[in-house]
Formats: C-alpha cells, structure tokens, sequence
C-alpha cells in the first residue's frame, strides 16, 4: 500500500510546499487543512462561516468540528496521502490513530519541519499564495511573473498572515502540537528536518526518507 504521512511544524515552515511537492513526487493524495478552511471561508460555504471568525483571530478550529472534517476526507482517500495540517493537538491524533486502527492501517511517518522563529517572520513577510488551486511559494518562485506557476491563477499574500496571527498560531502551535510531536517521537514515527535549507534540496531528502520506509517495509 501506499504511505499515510503527516507533516508537522510551526507556521511558515514550509509544510505547504513540501506536503505538495512530496504527495505529487510518490502520486498520494495532499490535504492541506489551512488551505481546505481558507476556500471554505472564501466560498461562503457552512464551513466557511463558522470556521471565518475563529481564523480571523489566528486561532484553530476546534476539535470535534476538525475531526469531523477529517472524518469525510479520510472516508474519500483511505489509502496513500499526506497531510499538511493534522493533527494539530492529541485530541485529533488520538481520532487519526483510530481511525487508522479501525481500517487496519497505521501511519508511516511523522515529518517535522523545524525552522528557527526569526527566519519564520521572514518568510511571513515572504509568502504568496494562489487562491484558485492553493499553490504556496515566494516572489521569485514566480520567476518576475505574477501567475500562479500551476494554474496560472493570480497569487498574491494570505489574508491571515499578519505578526497578530502569526503569533497566535505559534502560541497554539506550540500548546497544542508540541505535545503530538513528543507523541509521534516516542512512538519512534517522528523525523525531525532541517527545512531552513533550499526548498529542493529539503524536498529531495524527504523524498528520500519515504523511499528508504518503503524499502525496508515500514510503508504498509
């Protein structure tokens, strides 16, 4: 079967590049929980109007509602996928682990992504996005242009990434998905990354990594 992964760390990490770029290099289906709400919310969808004012204070959505989510989209892709996102706390790893248990699977890996603060605010400053397929990079990704490299969409900086929410997403971060990532290492799951490298360069070790998990069979 194919990997089950989940990538881990704080804000402006780069979790959305590298979930992307690693769910299309093995062919697994990519979840991106920020990028899923922000759609949501930009929609006007059910979703959208709760999970709005929560998002505008930089905060998280709540458990049960989260799982929820999680519940649907896992039911659609049960095999072979990466998610960018989730869980955020040990009440959504407890609903993951499960879920997991009750299809008879289990996680492969969970892949931290560990960025020193000073260079996240930078890359806050930084960061674009494409509305219309969620791709997530630099200006100079764009190479002087100002389409989206993907769809050709118009990116431009997420609406939520001000200091204000920056800070309260590592305040939670930190409270909330610390506590998974001890989880995840006692479990003997958890691969910690350097990601303050060139993003390729990040990529090409991932890549790496899931192909050494399949080859010695922990991929099941």
């Amino acid at each position: 079967m194919s990997p089950r992964l989940v990538l881990l760390g704080p804000p402006a990490s780069g979790k959305g590049t590298q979930g992307r770029r690693l769910a299309d290099d093995l062919g697994l289906a990519y979840l991106s929980t920020g990028a899923l709400l922000r759609s949501a919310v930009e929609e006007g969808s059910t979703l959208g109007r709760e999970a709005a004012p929560i998002l505008a204070r930089g905060e998280y959505l709540p458990d049960p509602l989260m799982c929820t989510i999680m519940a649907d989209w896992l039911a659609k892709h049960p095999d072979g996928w990466v998610l960018d996102g989730f869980p955020r706390s040990i009440a959504q790893a407890d609903f993951l682990s499960e879920w997991l248990a009750a299809k008879d699977r289990q996680l492969d890996a969970a892949i931290l992504l560990e960025v020193p603060v000073e260079e996240l605010l930078v890359r806050l400053g930084n960061r674009i996005e494409c509305p219309e397929c969620r791709w997530s990079g630099r200006p100079k990704d764009l190479n002087g242009a100002a389409r989206c490299p993907e769809c050709g969409g118009v990116t431009g900086p997420r609406a939520d990434d001000t200091p204000a929410n920056f800070r309260s997403r590592l305040a939670e971060y930190e409270e909330n998905t610390l506590p998974v990532v001890l989880r995840y290492e006692q479990a003997g799951l958890l691969h910690r990354f350097d990601a303050t490298q060139d993003p390729g360069a990040v990529a090409a070790r991932l890549l790496d990594l899931v192909k050494s998990l399949k080859s010695h069979g922990q991929a099941a």
